[in-house]
């Protein structure tokens, strides 16, 4: 019988099952879909590993669950269990992994402490490489406890400690701060004492399992709410806190160098975030935190005194959506500029090439010419395709150039990012962008297809309109709304003549972009619209 969990699923935790595909009995095959999971941003399928047949479903609807998660058990086929019977016998129950330099050997329960010479490696990272080590915990001649941390790594979207397998004796230290890591990478070489290590349990394993990230999820007793004037100030990156609680802080907007941790060795828990979330609430529903955006609540109604109503829940993408829109309308000051781009040629254009995209199974729309005019304004105005950093003193410029589609789905706006649209072509872009939309209206997009923008575009060109002012998508420091294009009198050359006039509105970051060069910017992207050639050059 084989236990399937739930496969490297990012940095997500705690994700719900919005679909369980198969029931007792059921037969399966490779990749087939066992359940459906839902984050915040998209849903995600999780297919099965082996062929078989479903003996037992350990999860049901609605169920949270994360990497290692056990779903269900199966029963292999014969000829697949013959093969992997041996494997199966020296494994332990899915727990993330650890790698080592060399085979542990079990210890019995009641063997003498085994001492073995152990080198320590990176963990796996998720598919992380070169991450950049921000703390060494120990030094030569510690003599450190089991699930101690060694260093804390940090990537672009989050940090970790890596935790020692073993408990021992650290004889050197490999690694220093600064130093840029992945899976693999020697951190320590120590003398370990084998009978504190996972190994002790009955079952051998060839590897070590490393310790479930468990604390920062159910702490073994309740934190003492910390109060927001009690908590400590120091800089957030040196915080004590695992991936899963930098996120939560970043989502947030908390600063973990004034929250005080209640975990191991001051921790900072996905409690402590919440704790002093609440705090501070409650402080500015008390009157205090002057410098607080405090905002009034708005009233309750209760509309049911009017007449008949039905109440539905959000769903978790757009209350995903909601929480993240107005999160950037808070807290970054937006301006729009608003122009109008002269699109006959490039509608004669287009028309004319339209059948050879039909030929080809793509669909050649104006935007996808909007797409290419704003990465050429991107390469004109670089401080477009740039991101203010988190401390608000630096600003980030991006060498690439991938925007974020706005998309219109049954279950809220999406926005899938195109990537390196400057070395592509109409068609080719046509083609991705027709891809991605499709799997974005399925809810089958992955969260890396939604990261990594240089800018957005937000079209209501097929709906109607004349203009809009849309939120600017974060971290990026504008976007660009679309509006329906329409045939307007302009004058020109001493007489009105009819014109097909695209409505274009930029909002953009004023602490990162002035007004006049957004003005620029804008007139560059209608240029290049009104004289496709200039794409070109």
């Amino acid at each position: 019988m084989k236990e399937v969990t739930v496969p490297d699923i990012g940095n997500y935790a705690g994700v719900e099952i919005i679909e369980i595909a198969v029931k007792p009995g059921s037969v399966v095959k490779k990749e087939d879909t066992l359940i459906t999971l839902e984050t915040e941003k998209a849903t995600m399928d999780v297919p099965s590993p082996l062929e078989g047949v479903v003996r037992e479903v350990k999860v049901k609807v609605g169920d949270k669950v994360s990497q290692g998660s056990l779903i269900v058990l199966i029963e292999e086929n014969e000829q697949q269990a013959e093969v992997q019977a041996t494997v199966q016998e020296e494994k332990v129950a899915p727990q993330p992994v650890v790698q080592v330099a060399t085979t542990v050997a079990p210890s019995q329960p009641n063997a003498a402490p085994a001492i073995q010479t152990q080198t320590v490696t990176v963990p796996d990272t998720g598919g992380a490489n070169e991450i950049t080590v921000i703390e060494v915990a120990v030094k030569v001649g510690d003599d450190i406890a089991f699930d101690s941390t060694l260093i804390t790594l940090e990537s672009e979207k989050a940090s970790m400690d890596i935790p020692s397998p073993y408990a021992g004796v650290v004889e050197s230290v490999l690694v220093k701060v600064g130093d840029k890591v992945s899976m693999g990478t020697p951190i320590v070489v120590m003398k370990a004492r084998m009978e504190n290590a996972p190994a002790s349990q009955p079952q051998a394993s060839a590897e070590i399992p490393a310790p479930a990230k468990a604390p920062e999820l159910a702490p073994s007793k309740a934190p003492t709410p910390a109060p927001v004037a009690a908590a400590v100030t120091m800089d957030a990156s040196l915080a004590h806190a695992g991936p899963a609680t930098r996120r939560l802080a970043r989502e947030l907007g908390v600063d973990l160098g004034k929250v005080a941790g209640s975990g191991h060795k001051n921790r900072i828990l996905t409690t402590d975030i919440h704790t002093y979330v609440k705090t501070a609430l409650q402080t500015l529903q008390q009157g205090g935190g002057g410098g607080g955006l405090a905002i009034e609540k708005a009233p309750e109604v209760d509309f049911s005194q009017f007449g008949a109503i039905e109440v539905k829940p959000l769903n978790r993408i757009k209350k995903w959506t909601a929480k993240n829109l107005h999160r950037n309308w808070v807290t970054i000051p937006h301006v729009t500029q608003f122009d109008e781009a002269d699109i006959g040629e490039l509608e004669q254009f287009r028309q004319e090439n339209k059948q050879a995209a039909d030929e080809m199974g793509v669909k050649l729309t104006p935007l996808i010419f909007i797409m290419k005019a704003v990465v050429s304004g991107l390469k004109a105005f670089p401080q477009f395709n740039a991101s203010l950093a988190a401390n608000g003193n630096d600003l980030v410029y991006k060498k690439y150039f991938h925007l974020g589609i706005a998309v219109d789905t049954p279950n809220g706006l999406v926005v899938p990012v195109v990537r390196d649209i400057d070395n592509k072509g109409l068609f080719e872009i046509a083609k991705e962008l027709g891809e991605i939309s499709a799997k974005a209206r399925e809810g089958k997009l992955k969260p890396a297809e939604m990261t990594g923008s240089s800018m957005s575009i937000s079209s209501l060109g097929g709906i109607g309109g004349t203009a809009f002012t849309p939120i600017i998508n974060a971290p990026d420091v504008a976007i660009l709304g679309v509006s329906k294009a329409q045939i307007k009198p302009i004058y020109m050359k001493d007489a009105f003549v009819p014109r097909k006039m695209l409505p274009l509105s930029l909002s953009y970051d004023h602490r990162v972009i002035d007004g006049a060069e957004a003005a620029r910017f804008l007139v560059h992207v209608v240029e290049q619209l009104q004289d496709i050639r200039k794409l070109l050059l």
